[in-house]
């Protein structure tokens, strides 16, 4: 798809080049990075819709920077690679590979791998994009989900059990992302009655961490604003 913003991270200067100049040709716009690390750092400073990666570099391969760019990223990942043998391409794909070409390749080869990936991601994208606007009820932050209909909380994709005021001091939150919330304020709410003591939403903020914070001391999602109340922090 024209425009589509393409990552190609190889050591060979002259691949880089070459493969950059035929991308380019075909309406691509594309980064260059020569090692792992430096196409991490490529990953932070622009919008990237797919990503080409050679397995062997040096300083940081293919295969360790692809499983660290999955922790944030879901677009597709092909690796390059001069070798061809079963395991290496079994441990790219289990890495977060989406395919694996073998050197040498022609252009239309890769071409073809780019623009089929692309068309299933940006399905993906407006199917995504398609449900959350037709499910209102469905509130959403980083990995986090929030379903008003069924009552129930995902975290990372896996369902994670809460109690009945859990779910709706979490409910209060995310639907008003970095909104600071006074105890007071989300006892009335979820309670509904005039707040005396406070210390019962301290308790359960605090075992509503230990269900969907990797870290509850250096929670993700669920924010204390000292001398202020509770929020859920706006994601990046």
């Amino acid at each position: 798809m024209s425009g589509d913003r393409i990552l190609l991270v190889e050591d060979d200067k002259e691949i880089r080049e070459g493969v950059e100049i035929f991308l380019k040709s075909q309406g691509y716009v594309v980064f260059q990075a020569a090692d792992g690390l430096e196409g991490l750092k490529a990953l932070e400073d622009n919008e990237i819709d797919l990503a080409i990666v050679d397995v062997m570099m040096p300083k940081m391969d293919g295969i360790t920077m692809t499983a660290k760019l999955r922790e944030k990223y879901d677009f597709p990942v092909i690796f390059l690679s001069a070798k061809s043998e079963e395991v290496d391409k079994i441990l790219g794909l289990n890495m977060g590979a989406d395919d694996y070409i073998t050197k040498p390749f022609t252009p239309m080869e890769l071409l073809a791998r780019v623009n089929s990936h692309l068309r299933r991601y940006h399905r993906f994208l407006d199917r995504l994009s398609s449900k959350q606007a037709e499910d209102p009820r469905i509130h959403r932050l980083g990995g986090l989900e929030v379903n008003e209909e069924t009552v129930e909380v995902m975290v990372d994709d896996k369902p994670v059990k809460v109690t009945p005021i859990e779910f709706k001091i979490l409910l209060l939150l995310i639907q008003n992302p970095g909104r600071v919330f006074p105890a007071e304020e989300i006892y009335e709410r979820v309670w509904n009655e005039r707040a005396i003591n406070t210390d019962t939403v301290m308790v359960h903020i605090r075992n509503l961490r230990e269900k969907i914070e990797v870290n509850p001391r250096e929670p993700k999602y669920v924010k204390v604003v000292w001398g202020v109340g509770y929020k859920i922090e706006k994601q990046p």
